[in-house]
């Protein structure tokens, strides 16, 4: 069993039933923290912009992904969660506390993205892009905010993307967002230092995840007119270490950084992208 650093600790993780969002929590219950997932599902009444491009796991993933936490002996919390939605936010931050008595740490891997370039970007999509990455992510931090600088302890892992610092034609909401992450990670860990509160994000590049492999068919599919799969592969083929990045390598990366040893880690933004540029 690997050393559960974590023990004691609660954590809070949105986008939690798949992709980098489970591979947080299942990284975090492993290092022995008790851990509250929600997640966007597929049979959500949430409205969907036209355009946007997400990927809304079902009741079963939830589930699934609850039972894997408490299979590392930690007590877990799985719900339905719209991160533009106050009144969700604060729902799932009350049945973390109630369950656990307090949250430490915050993960947030809710995401989503559009492929549009600026000329004629409808202002839904783009608000909805927005919506979603930059104000749920804000949301959730301002949540827990307060309790964590009352009791002097606090990690918050924000994940943003390489799109944060490299653009993309067909990706303005998506990037101009994702900037927006690591803007909002570096004041909330000013905000948060004197009270030991640590805020750093996490920028991947290609992560083998469902919504990895839907974005990357659907850029293949409807502006290179080639099967995802194909697309997919010349992807790893680009890649300096001939890859694409695994969810479990962000989990690891975000255990560690609510470590004890990181506390003066903060404000930073860590790429994670087998050396790819984007």
């Amino acid at each position: 069993m690997k050393e559960r650093n974590l023990e004691g600790r609660a954590a809070m993780v949105t986008g939690g039933a798949s992709g980098m969002g489970r591979a947080m929590a299942l990284a975090f219950a492993e290092a022995g923290a008790d851990v509250a997932i929600g997640s966007l599902l597929a049979q959500s009444r949430a409205a969907a912009a036209d355009g946007e491009l997400v990927y809304r796991p079902d009741e079963q993933a939830l589930e699934q992904t609850r039972a894997e936490i408490e299979a590392h002996g930690v007590r877990a919390v799985a719900v339905d969660l719209d991160v533009c939605d106050g009144g969700s936010v604060a729902a799932f931050h009350r049945a973390a506390t109630e369950a656990f008595g307090r949250v430490d740490i915050l993960a947030n891997a809710a995401g989503i993205t559009a492929e549009h370039g600026v000329i004629d970007h409808p202002d839904e999509l783009w608000g909805k892009v927005f919506d979603v990455n930059s104000h749920g992510t804000f949301r959730m931090i301002r949540a827990v905010l307060p309790e964590m600088v009352e009791r002097r302890w606090g990690r918050i892992v924000n994940i943003a993307s390489t799109a944060a610092s490299v653009g993309a034609a067909t990706s303005a909401a998506y990037c101009a967002s994702k900037a927006a992450v690591t803007g909002l990670t570096r004041a909330v860990a000013q905000e948060g230092a004197a009270a030991h509160v640590t805020c750093n994000s996490i920028s991947p590049g290609w992560v083998e995840t469902d919504f990895g492999r839907g974005w990357l068919g659907d850029i293949a599919e409807k502006q290179l007119h080639k099967r995802g799969s194909e697309y997919i592969e010349e992807q790893k083929a680009a890649n300096p270490q001939k890859r694409l990045v695994q969810p479990a390598e962000i989990g690891a990366l975000a255990a560690y950084l609510c470590r004890e040893e990181a506390l003066g880690i903060t404000g930073q933004d860590l790429t994670v992208s087998a050396g790819a540029l984007w």
